[in-house]
């Protein structure tokens, strides 16, 4: 039988666009209002706000945050090859506008390793093609000092020329310089990609590319900070292979060791890793994780103000950290155009990040939010503090879980954090002058431990999915030996490369009928299953279109031994021998058969069966070709008196067919080809004679 199909009533697609434009363009004082409130999320929750219930938990958690952010700040200015005082204006600036614009009630937006990595990496690519030292301890030029509380320093002019940079802008502004514009130019992306609804792109970076991307991005920050763990004094790499090239540095200049900061690298990260450790076990019994870094940072920044390491010992030290706020500027229009292609993979990991962590955490707490509001917000995270000198901020897993362990409820808890963070610009920033910064490469090292344990998922991954773990090794391994972003395109690239290697050459079966029942099943894979006489069912589990065709109609003759082409011309081949024999007059045939036995040699005896059923439960769709293929195998078993019948087709398929001419012109035949289940084929094609 046919099921009959829904009338489905044309869509005028002109007059449906026209509807929508003409609703967008259309101003009400309502409508004014709700896009008011939704692209600022705050004033719908925070009028709602439950004081009593949630302050306490977004006090706590705010202050928590807060106390690891500065140190962490700090910290990943040595990625991003910036002064600390810009990570602490873009942890602050990230947090409020966050607040303003984020649907998320649970993550924390502000500096992260990955992002700061490749911040890093593009600043210091434009820094030595401007001919500046990367030397982190190189003598300042021409107006690269320090930047001091006088307002001199503070309006340094950002002046540049066709050639190079004018001599009143120096290393550190040139380098502030880059990375603003490259902020800016990611936010602008980030804002378009929301305008244009392009959150789908976040769809072709699948858990494995994103871990892989990952874990060989913090091999490189990890490489990137050895030199400061044990205080020798290398270049710092650019380009390809920077993972290797840096290593055959260190080893080159082992001998040049600071022996005060491997003694202190030693103990901080023994302190550091222990009491992380410590936390982990005892977590549920811990109201709120322990401010080991800021521990950390202050009991190192005391023992080098007062034991002299750096004019002792020569041991590398942050430097001043002014106080205050440095006039706002606009990023340089000429540095965005260097920095426009840097920014495209950063404006997708950053948001692809932020997206995935809200996801998770609105999932775990029952709330919704909006990807293409979070998408606007995180790219105004980049875009207005881009003004700020504030370089490219993201969601950080690490610091989102600390947040919600500490009973945060809502984005109140960020500008806490910001209050803590701008508590530190404005008055304690100068008292991590003798910061080593040995200490801050050991947190950042031990803040990649998460990421580094996927290793030990490896087998755990290979166990669940081979193809997977091969996506993960080799997006790991490009992020690592060659660089952060080509190894993000190489995974993406491999992984959709799986996937059309998957389709075409996916599984092929021969089914087999489960005794007395009315259902087929894979003849390889199950035991005791009858073959059911005279019929076989051919199961293809993928789509069926130009890049599988082939491996299709291979899979079918073989499974069915029989390709009835080869058959068709070894039959018309011997009706050709038949016919030359007759005109001689010899009534025998050439293998000695009488003329009426000829008939019955014509049948060849491998073809057992008369009908084939095709199983289309795993046929998604069609394209042209697949439609062609199914109608070439029609007409080819047809002229061997086989008849083609197909099951389980789902409505796109038998739409491709109808359009394709499958069924004939006026569809009569439908009803003889098309069966809604595989038992029903099966039980058509025993009664045909």
């Amino acid at each position: 039988f046919l099921m009959e199909r829904k009338t489905h009533i044309k869509i005028n697609r002109k007059e449906v666009i026209l509807a929508k434009l003409r609703k967008s363009c259309s101003c009400t004082p309502q409508k004014l209002k709700n896009f008011v409130m939704d692209f600022f999320p705050v004033l719908r929750w925070l009028p709602k706000y439950r004081c009593k219930e949630y302050i306490w938990g977004d006090v706590m958690s705010g202050l928590v945050i807060g106390i690891i952010l500065v140190p962490q700040a700090i910290a990943y200015s040595l990625l991003a090859g910036l002064k600390p005082i810009y990570s602490l204006y873009t942890s602050f600036f990230a947090n409020i506008i966050y607040f303003l614009m984020g649907t998320s009630r649970h993550v924390s937006v502000g500096i992260f390793s990955l992002i700061s990595l490749m911040v890093g990496q593009v600043v210091d690519r434009e820094l030595l093609l401007a001919g500046f030292d990367l030397n982190d301890d190189a003598p300042p030029t021409l107006g690269d000092g320090s930047l001091q509380n006088d307002s001199l320093s503070n309006t340094t002019a950002f002046n540049l020329t066709i050639v190079g940079i004018n001599a009143e802008c120096g290393k550190e502004c040139y380098a502030i310089g880059i990375a603003t514009a490259l902020t800016f130019v990611a936010g602008v992306y980030q804002v378009l990609m929301g305008i244009f609804r392009l959150g789908f792109v976040s769809m072709y970076l699948s858990e494995s590319v994103l871990d892989g991307f990952a874990t060989g991005a913090s091999l490189t920050i990890l490489t990137a900070q050895v030199k400061y763990l044990i205080g020798i004094k290398i270049p710092r790499s650019q380009g390809h292979g920077m993972l290797v090239i840096t290593w055959i540095n260190i080893f080159r200049n082992i001998s040049q060791a600071n022996l005060c900061d491997v003694i202190t690298s030693a103990i901080c990260i023994v302190v550091l890793v222990t009491a992380k450790e410590l936390g982990d076990r005892y977590k549920h019994k811990l109201k709120f994780p322990l401010p080991t870094e800021l521990v950390v940072i202050v009991v190192a920044t005391l023992v080098s103000h007062y034991g002299k390491l750096n004019e002792v010992y020569a041991s590398s030290v942050s430097g001043a950290i002014p106080t205050g706020f440095i006039p706002p500027k606009v990023p340089e229009f000429n540095l965005m155009l260097r920095v426009a292609v840097d920014a495209l993979p950063l404006a997708i990991v950053s948001f692809v990040f932020t997206v995935s962590l809200s996801e998770m955490f609105a999932k775990k707490y029952a709330y919704t939010i909006r990807a293409n509001q979070e998408m606007f917000a995180v790219g105004f995270c980049n875009i207005i503090p881009s003004f700020f000198h504030s370089f490219a901020t993201s969601a950080a897993l690490a610091k989102t879980l600390v947040k919600t362990s500490t009973g945060c409820q809502t984005q109140i808890s960020g500008v806490i954090s910001a209050m803590v963070v701008l508590l530190v610009l404005l008055f304690l920033a100068p008292l991590f002058y003798s910061l080593q910064k040995c200490v801050l490469a050991c947190i950042i090292i031990v803040s990649l431990r998460g990421a580094l344990r996927k290793f030990r998922d490896v087998p755990a991954r290979y166990h669940v999915n081979k193809v997977d773990t091969l996506v993960w090794v080799v997006t790991m391994s490009a992020s690592a030996l060659v660089s952060t972003e080509i190894g993000l395109l190489v995974g993406i690239v491999f992984s959709m490369l799986c996937i059309i290697v998957r389709t075409q050459r996916p599984r092929t079966a021969l089914l087999g009928q489960i005794q007395d029942t009315s259902f087929y099943e894979d003849d390889l894979e199950y035991e005791n299953l009858s073959t059911v006489p005279k019929v076989k069912i051919f199961r293809f589990e993928a789509p069926l279109y130009y890049a599988n065709r082939n491996y299709f109609l291979k899979s079918l003759y073989r499974l069915t031994n029989l390709d009835p082409n080869l058959e068709a011309a070894r039959r018309k081949k011997y009706e050709k021998k038949e016919k030359q024999h007759l005109k001689k007059g010899n009534h025998r045939t050439a293998n000695g058969l009488g003329i009426g036995e000829t008939t019955v040699q014509l049948v060849p005896k491998q073809i057992d069966f008369q009908a084939l059923v095709v199983d289309c439960s795993s046929i998604s769709f069609l394209d042209t070709t697949g439609v062609n293929t199914l109608k070439e195998i029609l007409k080819d078993y047809k002229n061997l008196n086989i008849s083609v019948l197909l099951a389980c087709c789902n409505p796109s398929v038998i739409d491709s067919l109808k359009r394709g001419g499958y069924f004939g012109r006026d569809f009569g035949c439908m009803q003889e080809m098309l069966f809604y289940s595989i038992h029903n084929a099966v039980l058509f094609a025993k009664d045909q004679k």
